[in-house]
């Protein structure tokens, strides 16, 4: 039996059959090295950054002590916003198959307080939510944590970052002193230190190396002057041409910015900042997901988190400030065995974060020159889907299946040219096919959504 096989582990029967059934075969670095200690109880900093595991690794650790007959909450999860939130609260969901009646809810801003109070009122073992709202449930009362076994802090440096310090601290006030804590952070600023002094018991700590493989991302580094700097993105979205790109830009200022640059240049661009309404960063996230969107400018608050498949590229507009932070944006593409490329931006006054780059990737930098930068003859960089927005959501029942039904049904739309399907509460986004996007909003605007005329528009 190998080191990383799941079945080296003590977990029950059940758990491990669900594992490999989710086809969990082996387990990861950071699981390998995390679980072992969770297991045995003891309070936990791992250094990851997001699609190492992280989420399997703490989920595992959780659920392991879970009472299924108790409905207090036993487990928190903390975590930066809502799409992480979610994403969490859905692999945990995946991992607690094999249990019978675990309840997992999800407490985030930017929602209603009713519905959530009433789901708390029939009880759930794990709680996954934002700091804000958690902290709302317990000055209210609604939520109580006298019976909580195991706190896990999720991506703790970006918590931190989003000033959530002492959110973190009152709510872990609120908890019983014989937990369990787990943090989880993909850099190690000071905040985390103080962190781990004031609340964990005699942490162990493990990192997982986060440096990137070179064969799966090439990364290339341009000087430029500061005043070329918005051109010079044009520039290199026009030489490679890629599919999906995010641009790291540093204030929302900036961000706005390069995406008007970009929309001069007719390429399609959206930006995604910390003052985003929650409705249009879900709406920029579901463009951008479902291929319809070129190009999402975005800062590093706001980006952390992000899970986006195939992600062609990623352009640092402007050199990160910190060098691990570097080495997390850049491994955004490249991922799942896919080939990524990475372009940076270093105007003369950045030249010490370069330096600070090379350092600690142990290896010089490869520097290209700006006039190798030509534009490739073809069609304008257009992406491949168009979105379209209807005005219903989760709270009015719809589902994925009501709107490919109403699309493809009867002699309608082929199901290979309609994309990712994607809802919220109160709308919902279908990507299709821009060749056939004005047949689809007829068809749809027409037609009836589950035997009701409903409200769509193209974005």
């Amino acid at each position: 039996m190998t080191a990383t096989a799941f079945s080296s582990l003590a977990l029950s029967p059940a758990m491990l059959a669900n594992l490999e059934s989710l086809g969990y075969a082996q387990m990861t670095p950071i699981q390998a090295q995390s679980l072992p200690v969770m297991l045995k109880g003891q309070d936990l900093i791992a250094q990851a950054k997001t699609g190492s595991g992280k989420t399997a690794a703490f989920g595992i650790g959780l659920l392991t002590p879970l009472n299924p007959r108790y409905f207090g909450c036993q487990a928190l999860v903390l975590c930066p916003t809502r799409e992480l939130a979610d994403q969490v609260a859905k692999e945990l969901r995946r991992l607690a198959r094999g249990e019978d009646n675990i309840k997992i809810l999800t407490l985030c801003g930017g929602v209603p307080m009713g519905p959530q109070i009433g789901s708390l009122e029939h009880g759930a073992q794990i709680i996954v939510g934002t700091p804000g709202r958690v902290q709302q449930h317990l000055a209210k009362g609604t939520l109580k944590l006298d019976g909580l076994n195991t706190l896990v802090l999720d991506e703790a440096d970006r918590m931190l970052d989003m000033g959530f310090y002492d959110s973190i601290a009152e709510i872990i006030g609120q908890t019983p002193e014989r937990r369990q804590t787990l943090l989880f952070s993909a850099t190690y600023p000071a905040g985390i230190k103080q962190l781990s002094a004031t609340f964990m018991r005699n942490p162990q700590q493990v990192k997982v190396e986060t440096l990137h493989d070179d064969s799966q991302i090439e990364q290339r580094f341009y000087e430029i002057a500061p005043e070329q700097r918005l051109q010079t993105v044009v520039d290199v979205l026009a030489c490679f041409r890629p599919q999906s790109t995010v641009a790291f830009c540093f204030t929302k200022q900036q961000c706005q910015e390069v995406v008007d640059q970009l929309g001069a240049a007719g390429i399609s661009a959206a930006a995604l900042h910390g003052d985003l309404e929650q409705r249009d960063r879900d709406q920029v996230l579901a463009m951008f997901a479902n291929r319809s969107l070129s190009v999402l400018v975005a800062t590093d608050v706001a980006a952390r988190g992000l899970d986006i498949d195939g992600l062609d590229m990623v352009i640092n507009v402007e050199l990160a400030r910190d060098a691990e932070i570097h080495i997390h944006r850049v491994g955004r593409t490249g991922r799942a065995g896919e080939k990524g490329m990475a372009v940076s931006l270093v105007a003369p006054p950045e030249a010490h974060r370069a330096q600070a780059i090379e350092t600690l990737q142990n290896a010089p930098l490869t520097w290209h020159p700006l006039n190798s930068l030509k534009p490739r003859a073809g069609e304008p960089l257009r992406p491949p889907m168009i979105t379209l927005c209807i005005a219903a959501g989760r709270k009015d029942k719809l589902r994925p299946g009501d709107i490919l039904g109403a699309l493809t049904g009867e002699a309608g739309i082929p199901g290979a040219q309609v994309g990712k399907i994607a809802i919220f509460d109160f709308q919902a986004y279908v990507a299709v096919e821009r060749g056939i996007a004005k047949q689809a909003l007829k068809r749809l605007s027409e037609g009836k959504i589950k035997g009701r005329s409903l409200r769509v528009r193209t974005l």
